[in-house]
């Protein structure tokens, strides 16, 4: 039997929105690729798929979607020796521009063939691995707002915005919940609370919590609004990156993280972009596990010039 030359494989959901909506993407990367790679299709959860490519033998593991597929992918990578790269097919891809990683696909593909590994700390939920954040309340809601608003005109990123404000214009009320924050125990009454393992994706807001993420810390903001037009301001100075972060939230920086939402036993919760049901109390906390990851070369590849035809 001849040996198996390729050593890259990517995953990818062939049904999801993004790849409906850019259909040649998927093709333009895996014709840069090349023999070097396989492509594997998952529908639901990436995870058992990645599983699966890590018992292969594969040294780089792509996932191709959105920051819920790579979430998926990651947690099955993490301690292990197989890297993740990233072809960002989603919406926002917050994690992949985090990595300065290009949107284009055939540019994506280029820069992981030519990229370096590089190993990252992640954090889980409950065990659950997450790369860029977890919040409660109001968020989770949005984004069930957002994937009805998806199933029926499809995926834009002004539908995202709009089902924000739709949400927050039903906005009901705030949670009561017990914070424990390493040693210390606080009540609060907050309608969301949102933790951040991305400096990028807090940059993009205007958002202080960069150099705690950085020295292996969480972000953990309060909103401190408890009205609908509270909120409709909140969003509207995160969207001009001006939020107040005295007046709008509450910006804490804890090593580890519990939350217990007073006469709840499971409550919804958001974790990278993704709507879960989970049972109470939540631990928020670094993994003991390391992530191999693969960045951009500072030099990228160079794109292959077309065939010349006669008399060019």
């Amino acid at each position: 039997m001849a040996a198996r030359t390729a050593d890259i494989c990517v995953i990818a959901n062939p049904k999801s929105g993004a790849a409906q909506r850019n259909p040649g993407a998927l093709d333009a990367a895996m014709a840069v690729f090349g023999p070097r790679a396989v492509l594997r299709k998952f529908s639901g959860d990436p995870a058992p798929q990645a599983e699966q490519a890590v018992r292969d033998g594969f040294r780089i593991i792509v996932a191709a979607g959105g920051d819920g597929t790579v979430a998926g992918v990651a947690h099955a990578l993490a301690g292990t020796d197989s890297a993740l790269a990233v072809l960002p097919l989603g919406t926002f891809n917050y994690f992949a521009r985090g990595l300065q990683m290009p949107e284009d696909p055939d540019a994506a593909a280029r820069a992981i063939l030519g990229g370096q590994d590089h190993s990252i700390a992640v954090a889980t939920l409950n065990g659950r691995l997450f790369l860029n954040n977890v919040s409660i309340g109001l968020y989770p809601a949005i984004l069930e707002e957002r994937e009805a608003t998806y199933a029926r005109f499809g995926r834009y990123r002004i539908l995202a915005h709009l089902a924000s404000l739709r949400t927050i214009l039903r906005f009901q009320r705030p949670y009561r919940m017990l914070l424990e924050l390493d040693e210390t125990r606080r009540l609060v009454r907050t309608p969301m609370v949102f933790i951040a393992r991305s400096a990028y994706q807090l940059d993009q807001f205007g958002l202080k919590g960069g150099e705690a993420i950085s020295a292996d810390r969480f972000a953990l903001f309060l909103a401190q609004k408890q009205t609908r037009l509270g909120f409709l301001r909140l969003a509207w100075r995160l969207v001009r990156r001006r939020v107040d972060h005295d007046r709008d939230v509450q910006v804490l920086t804890p090593e580890r993280i519990g939350i217990t939402v007073l006469g709840r036993q499971r409550i919804s919760v958001a974790l990278d972009g993704e709507k879960l049901r989970m049972d109470l109390p939540l631990t928020i906390a670094l993994s003991n596990d390391q992530l191999h990851v693969i960045v951009p070369p500072e030099k990228p590849l160079p794109a292959k010039a077309p065939p010349q035809g006669r008399g060019a």
